[in-house]
């Protein structure tokens, strides 16, 4: 029989606790008494260790992390609730166990203790998305201990991977557990929302509802970064973490409700467990998935345009060889003839791994401006680490080839789907490209490219637009 007891799906609103809603929180009356429920089960389960997986902790992009301290402990003070303080045990032995096996797989995930968290001048206190469920758990139940981890930016493959890396360490302890599960769905499901509006935010939180009363983790793993973007959510890798530790479970999803009173969608739920099967190294939902990723960029990479191919081509080349791509032969002759400022991005599992470009043309044609921008994109964003050998048959590419920009006298004369947007002030400078995921408005588009430029929204500056055209 498995350790593990039960999972739940929670939302994680202060304004739910009614220290800090004071009266408010009755508009999520629905989600309160659901978090009641699911807490009573959990009583019911009377768990040894619970397990959160939370948003809002201190996140590594590139590595998962577990809270090391021997004692986890937080309050609702920024929230306007002093007196409400949590101090739980956290359970060391599971957490040096999960440690201990991460070490001979190729996933990275680090303890966060004191030390640590002072590196990286990290919070000490638990956060908001671990506080909110464990205060209706403690309500009812307190005699557990508590491991605390935050999700990461890695892949969807990664995090599901972790999971049953931590199904295996509870099993061998034999703890008997329960998965929390914390996370929102979008943000921005009406217009006075915390993040604006976004019509996908309520197609999101219609799929994954739907996913989970039918455990479709297929269809979880597979949600369109596009969408996922534009809700503006922050609970889907929670959720993969948790169905990679149910796997082999055979979980049976319960919606003890849902509802979105803020403009936030707020899921409580059960996920109900089969989990009297071995455990496995592998996994047929994983490997099904990774298969279906490679069919897929296998695809895209069959029918791609020389644009994109000439971008591919000199990456692979400089980052294998060491050494610049010798222009390829038949090239459409607009590559060779023409110049033009040119964008080169670079994604990995759906997200930015890259992307270098100019405004105004630099070389002597769009090719050599690809083959630039490409190398560039590739090893000298500041905001990555340089691609890696073992990175290239993962990346998809795009080139972007600008248009000459022109000068405009306010945003009225932009559109986020047509138009890219360059800003002007002094010496500083941004550019942002049109019809980028997650970038709806035009709100939206300008505060990005000034933060880009380090214009205040205050100072003087100048806009100008212009029109791309997208190889992908």
């Amino acid at each position: 029989m498995s350790s593990i007891k039960g999972a739940f799906i929670f939302p994680h609103p202060p304004i739910i606790v009614a220290a800090v809603g004071k009266g408010h929180e009755r508009v999520a009356q629905a989600t309160i008494n659901a978090a009641q429920e699911a807490a009573r089960r959990i009583a019911e389960l009377k768990p040894e260790t619970i397990l959160i997986i939370t948003p809002h902790g201190n996140m590594l992009s590139d590595a998962l992390t577990i809270s090391g301290d021997p004692i986890l402990y937080g309050s609702f003070a920024s929230f306007g609730a002093h007196q409400i303080k949590l101090k739980i045990d956290n359970d060391l032995e599971l957490v040096e166990e999960i440690l201990n096996r991460i070490e001979h797989s190729d996933i990275i995930a680090v303890s966060l203790d004191k030390e640590m968290r002072k590196t990286y001048q990290f919070a000490d206190e638990m956060d908001h998305g671990a506080l909110v469920p464990l205060y209706f758990i403690q309500e009812q139940y307190q005699s557990f201990k508590l491991v605390h981890i935050n999700y990461s930016m890695l892949p969807h493959q990664d995090h599901y991977r972790f999971g049953m890396i931590i199904r295996q360490a509870i099993e061998k302890l034999n703890r008997n557990t329960v998965i929390i599960c914390s996370g929102d769905l979008s943000h921005r499901l009406t217009k006075d929302a915390p993040a604006g509006y976004n019509p996908k935010g309520k197609e999101f939180d219609e799929q994954y509802v739907e996913a989970i009363k039918q455990s479709d983790v297929n269809r979880l793993l597979n949600m369109d970064c596009d969408l996922t973007e534009g809700a503006g959510e922050c609970g889907l890798r929670s959720t993969v973490i948790t169905y990679g530790i149910l796997d082999g479970c055979s979980p049976k999803g319960e919606i003890l409700s849902y509802e979105g009173p803020f403009g936030v969608g707020y899921c409580v739920a059960q996920l109900h467990l089969d989990c009297n099967h071995d455990i496995g190294e592998n996994s047929e939902i994983l490997e099904k998935y990774i298969h279906e990723k490679k069919r897929k960029l296998e695809e895209i990479r069959k029918n791609e345009d020389p644009y994109v191919a000439l971008a591919r081509l000199t990456l692979e080349t400089y980052i294998k060889e060491n050494k610049r791509l010798s222009m390829p032969n038949k090239l459409p002759q607009e590559m060779l003839q023409d110049r033009a400022g040119v964008f080169v991005s670079l994604k990995k599992h759906g997200e930015l791994r890259g992307c270098i470009g100019t405004i105004s043309p630099t070389s002597d044609s769009i090719a050599q401006e690809i083959v630039q921008n490409a190398i560039s994109a590739g090893t000298g964003d500041p905001r990555f680490y340089p691609v890696e050998k073992n990175e290239l048959e993962e990346l998809q590419y795009s080139v972007d080839v600008l248009m000459k920009p022109e000068a405009i006298e306010g945003v009225e004369q932009l559109d986020v789907k047509k138009y890219g947007v360059i800003v002007r002030s002094g010496y500083k400078s941004g550019l942002l490209l049109p019809n980028l995921e997650g970038v709806d408005t035009i709100e939206e588009q300008l505060s990005i490219v000034l933060q880009k430029a380090g214009i205040l929204k205050g100072e003087n500056y100048q806009l100008e637009r212009f029109e791309v055209i997208r190889h992908k």
